[in-house]
């Protein structure tokens, strides 16, 4: 069984910055895209951030300019640096791996809230 767990989520003011971290551990084998998803409160789960093991890099647009996705694929982690963060980014942050159409492929982790707010 796959597990994730993503850390580094707390309260932030408006412009602040966050950096997010998923540890990936299981059975794993050469997973192609990982991505960040998040859930607002009222909201479904969307895809923010997806990287490729090679390092291709996308955004949803809502984030761009703001916000860097990273991964080690050696510790089999990503990561998520969030700056100018504002108060629609507001939302509990999930990782997983992505199946190149913006689904998480294993079961989702607990995620880390993220509240933006002075």
């Amino acid at each position: 069984q796959v597990q994730l767990v993503e850390s580094g989520g707390g309260l932030v003011q408006p412009g602040g910055s966050l950096r997010l971290s998923c540890a990936v551990s299981g059975s794993i084998f050469n997973i192609n895209v990982m991505g960040w998803y998040r859930q607002a409160p009222g909201r479904q789960r969307e895809l923010v951030a997806a990287i490729a093991r090679g390092g291709n890099t996308n955004y949803a647009d809502s984030v761009k300019g703001r916000f860097t996705i990273s991964r080690d694929n050696g510790k089999n982690t990503v990561y998520l640096q969030m700056n100018d963060l504002k108060p629609e980014d507001t939302a509990v942050y999930y990782c997983n791996r992505d199946n190149g159409r913006g689904n998480g492929v294993y079961y989702w982790g607990k995620g880390t809230l993220v509240t933006v707010s002075s």
